[in-house]
């Protein structure tokens, strides 16, 4: 070994030593957005963090149906009785959403904002709607009712009393803009989560080859099921312990078939890695309410999923989908 090859191995063990650690939150959009970042220079790294959390804070402008003055707000306002005509960031969004539906043979749906409310997860905690209720709603719901129109950039709805719902995207989209911002400002080593559900790793923790994140047991978040270790990446779950309720001796959660207008049963928990929070947030969704022999013939190439299946009692099945 060289007297320059040993004194480059000891100050790249230097400047490993050195790197900062800088975590930071922000209350958004329903979430908690939390980024931890290594670095050198803690100054440009707070600003960087900053930077991205402001980022946050216009994406909720723009998606958020607490909002009147949101663009979603809007949409769902006067898409009924007119085209509206749309952000190209909206459209491109909304775009993405109608692609997630067809190829999920519509289990992934935004127009769910109807069944969201009847069932009393918008802004509630969850009650058992009448069968003649759910039906009333149905015919509100169904991406196909969405027109999109790309050369003139608009959207229409075609039943009147529709409402999109960014619940199941928003996240994710945040979460991947936030790593847009964080990379352009020189940030090569963090962790962005939001609300431990949508996580994005930037590159790898100091003396680690990727960030090690845990899989919590769908009925017990104190447990793990599994551990993996992300690095470019990103992971997003989805599950029945997020948003539930009980009635009549069974469990319902927030995760709706927009087919039948009733939450999914069969499962408990989905954790997808994908390239894009994007693509990992919205694949929850079809693999939770379609199923594991559904997932194997039809998930995209690029995605991994790990499932938990309700075996009824206490019991479930949780593995990696094959």
């Amino acid at each position: 070994m060289t007297v320059l090859t040993l004194f480059l191995g000891v100050a790249a063990t230097l400047q490993a030593a050195e790197l900062l650690r800088l975590e930071q939150s922000l209350d958004a959009m329903g979430s908690v957005y939390t980024v931890v970042a290594y670095g050198e220079d803690r100054t440009k790294m707070i600003a960087a963090v900053d930077q991205a959390f402001e980022e946050v804070r216009r994406i909720d402008r723009m998606l958020s149906n607490y909002r009147a003055d949101s663009e979603l707000s809007r949409i769902n306002r006067e898409a009924a009785a007119n085209a509206v005509l749309a952000s190209e960031e909206m459209f491109g969004l909304l775009e993405a959403c109608q692609n997630y539906s067809a190829a999920s043979e519509g289990a992934f749906d935004i127009s769910v904002g109807p069944l969201m409310k009847i069932w009393g997860f918008y802004k509630g905690s969850g009650r058992l709607p009448h069968r003649a209720e759910i039906r009333g709603v149905l015919g509100r719901v169904g991406y196909s009712k969405v027109k999109l129109d790309a050369q003139a950039r608009t959207v229409r709805f075609t039943r009147p009393g529709m409402e999109l719902d960014p619940g199941g995207i928003g996240k994710g989209y945040a979460v991947d803009r936030m790593v847009e911002i964080l990379r352009a400002d020189g940030v090569k080593s963090a962790l962005v989560s939001a609300g431990n559900s949508s996580i994005y790793a930037i590159g790898s923790p100091p003396h680690e080859d990727g960030w090690p994140i845990s899989i919590r047991h769908p009925r017990d978040v104190r447990q793990a099921v599994d551990e993996v270790r992300l690095k470019d990446q990103s992971m997003s779950t989805s599950g029945t312990s997020e948003k539930f309720f009980r009635a009549e001796g069974r469990l319902y959660s927030h995760i709706m078939d927009p087919r039948t207008g009733f939450p999914a049963q069969g499962m408990l928990s989905v954790s997808v890695i994908a390239p894009r929070t994007l693509d990992s947030e919205a694949w929850t969704k079809p693999v939770f309410i379609n199923g594991r022999k559904w997932a194997q013939r039809n998930r995209p190439q690029q995605i991994r999923a790990f499932l938990c299946e309700d075996k009824g009692g206490s019991e479930q099945a949780c593995a990696w989908l094959q």
